[in-house]
């Protein structure tokens, strides 16, 4: 976990505690599909396997979630957040990935449901 007052990983600009850290300490719920997809883009440079599997949707999700620890994210970019999408760009220090993720709000919590990979 960032330190509390680092700046947030998802590049919110918000401190970690004011942003991402209540979601991912699961004490606070996502209020858009937006704000979930950049605390799950903060788990993964967090290593914060337990908060990608809770939210994502029972229906579609891996049995487990198997982090690589090798991999450090460098940067996360909105590309649009309309309804239920979002589309985003994030890098790595290997690479990027452009993705189009769909979320639905389940038992009044918004979870990721799947997504769809561009070209970089």
């Amino acid at each position: 976990m960032p330190p509390l007052q680092s700046s947030c990983p998802c590049g919110s600009g918000a401190t970690y505690d004011a942003c991402c850290g209540p979601l991912l300490a699961n004490t606070a719920q996502a209020t858009s599909p937006e704000q979930l997809m950049r605390s799950r883009y903060t788990a993964h440079a967090t290593g914060d396997a337990d908060h990608l599997f809770r939210t994502w949707h029972p229906r579609t999700r891996p049995d487990d979630i198997d982090l690589d620890p090798a991999t450090r994210w460098t940067g996360l970019r909105i590309v649009s957040a309309e309804g239920d999408t979002v589309e985003f760009v994030a890098t790595s220090e290997t690479g990027r990935m452009h993705e189009v993720s769909r979320f639905e709000q389940r038992a009044g919590r918004w979870v990721y449901v799947d997504g769809v990979r561009r070209p970089t």
